[in-house]
């Protein structure tokens, strides 16, 4: 059976190393270098990605909407991972920015493995 392909993209390697490991279940592949994560997903072709908001020289609402350009990106859902809310800060908010879901750093396991089933299942 083909595991499900998830693009990570994020400048900090220790968090999308991290990811990877704890997320085995799929095929992980990082981009920590934001202004490659266009070429990367095309070679790649994601079922998902999961993006920082904030990365140095383009932000992932940005890089989100180069996405969306994209015809063969447009489809594939996208989901911040990002620190600028505080778990605590998300609790009752639209989780929401900029039209995209997100979640807030630092993100469970169960919570990582919640929103990617809800958004492949709704792709």
């Amino acid at each position: 059976m083909k595991k499900t392909r998830i693009l990570v993209v994020d400048d900090e390697p220790g968090f999308t190393r991290l990811l990877k490991l704890v997320m085995r279940q799929y095929d992980i592949r990082e981009e920590n270098d934001p202004h490659r994560a266009i070429e990367t997903a095309l070679s790649f072709r994601p079922d998902l990605i999961l993006m920082d908001v904030i990365m140095p020289g383009i932000d992932g609402g940005n890089l989100a909407a180069q996405c969306r350009a994209d015809t063969l990106l447009q489809r594939v859902p996208i989901v911040f991972l990002t620190a600028v809310v505080s778990p605590s800060e998300a609790g009752a908010t639209s989780k929401e920015i900029g039209g995209f879901p997100f979640l807030a750093k630092p993100v469970s396991p169960e919570a990582l493995e919640r929103c990617i089933e809800e958004h492949l299942s709704a792709a």
